[in-house]
């Protein structure tokens, strides 16, 4: 499994992946930082980059920063 740290841009006009920086990839997401959405949002857009299943991608930290650790196989 593969680890890569993000950074969230919740509430943007759009979701996408914005690029890289200092190891860091930072995304938009259209959804509000409310009740998991943006989350569910990133899991999502990150399944469709990679052309993997949501269900085998996980927010291993920071649930409730715009700092995150995600899980990728």
């Amino acid at each position: 499994m593969n680890r890569i740290t993000v950074r969230v841009i919740p509430n943007a006009s759009r979701s996408e992946i914005v690029g890289r920086e200092l190891g860091i990839l930072k995304v938009k997401l259209a959804a509000p930082p409310i009740d998991g959405k943006a989350n569910e949002a990133l899991i999502k857009l990150l399944a469709e980059q990679y052309d993997i299943p949501k269900s085998m991608i996980r927010i291993v930290k920071g649930q409730t920063s715009k700092t995150k650790i995600v899980e990728l196989p």
